[in-house]
């Protein structure tokens, strides 16, 4: 993948499979509901937030990169099969060599086990050929950067490194209002999130000097971010894969009343009660009414026109903040070259 003043290109090689291309990623669209536009962020929560199915978020500028994983994939797959047939055939050789012995036929016919010799040779060979392709079949990914779009992506993941450092990280996988007054809360939202994993990994059927940016998904599949796309992966076929441009990303933060453990590396804004008036002052008719803290958390969220819809909240505003400005300075300059 070339990232370049000329544009974003896809360069493909597939020797074993005779495939050898190169696609223009990004580009003025000649179709304008193919053009993507930022919309404004929404105004009111959603009931339950989660992606629509896996099938229908791929870009379509990105089939090409889907088809070589899959691809990769189902060859390797073919050279596994095969590979159990050739062990298969080693082991019935074996048998055949030691039957020619305790038989005694070997013995007085010395070119029958001198064959079978010959045979086991052939498929030995043929096991560390077939495992030595197996190895190197994948999706080999070299990213050739630009030097100021190289250093816009060491920003990303330097920020993306210290946001996985975070207390705690949550799957928003829910958001409701609620009517404060009746509810006697300093709550106007009701969320349900989920603890999740961020790290670095990459998917089994691509390999890069870079690894990706690896979300985790508590209602879905999971987000593995690389530098000229997004993979959203469930299992070797069942994936979807988004240009990096169509990303319509937001970060901010949010009061949350806090009413469990706060993180440590969270800071406590101000405070409220567990019942409270209007005003904001203690509901005296409680007689065991107590203070709650309210803490600034960080919030990212992932959209797509094509369905993808996922919700972050993090411990460590900071880190968020940091991490939401890099994001958005490497897409600048992604979507810059789509122009192209």
């Amino acid at each position: 993948m070339t990232f370049g003043k000329s544009g974003t290109y896809l360069n493909t090689s597939m020797p074993l499979l005779g495939i050898y291309s190169r696609q223009k990623l990004s580009g003025a669209s000649s179709d304008p509901k193919h053009d993507i536009h930022k919309p404004e962020p929404p105004t009111t929560p959603s009931d339950n937030i989660f992606s629509a199915d896996i099938h229908e978020i791929t870009s379509q500028n990105m089939q090409g990169v889907k088809e070589a994983i899959i691809l990769a994939s189902q060859q390797r797959k073919d050279l596994q099969n095969d590979l159990l047939k050739i062990q298969a055939t080693l082991r019935i050789s074996k048998a055949k060599l030691m039957f020619s012995y305790i038989l005694l036929y070997g013995l007085i016919k010395r070119s029958i086990p001198e064959d079978i010799r010959t045979d086991m040779e052939a498929q030995k060979e043929a096991i560390g050929q077939t495992k030595e392709q197996i190895e190197n079949c994948y999706v080999k990914l070299d990213v050739d950067f630009e030097p100021e779009i190289g250093k816009k992506y060491e920003k990303l993941v330097e920020a993306f490194k210290k946001l996985i450092t975070c207390n705690s990280i949550w799957d928003v996988t829910s958001s409701h209002y609620q009517n404060r007054v009746a509810a006697r809360s300093s709550a106007s939202t009701i969320v349900r999130k989920t603890d999740v994993r961020f790290g670095l990994k990459p998917i089994p059927d691509v390999k890069s000097e870079y690894e990706a940016l690896y979300f985790q998904n508590a209602n879905g599949s999971d987000l593995y971010f690389y530098p000229g796309f997004i993979v959203m992966y469930s299992d070797k076929t069942d994936f979807a894969i988004i240009g990096f441009d169509e990303i319509i990303f937001n970060h901010t933060y949010v009061r949350f009343t806090e009413t469990g453990r706060v993180p440590e590396d969270s800071k406590i804004i101000d405070r409220t009660w567990k019942k409270v008036n209007k005003n904001g002052t203690p509901d005296k008719r409680f007689k065991d009414n107590y203070q709650i803290p309210v803490v600034q958390y960080g919030e990212i969220s992932l959209q797509t026109t094509t369905g993808l819809n996922e919700e972050y909240e993090f411990s460590n505003y900071e880190f968020t903040e940091e991490f939401g400005k890099a994001f958005i300075e490497y897409q600048k300059v992604i979507r810059s070259l789509k122009k192209l």
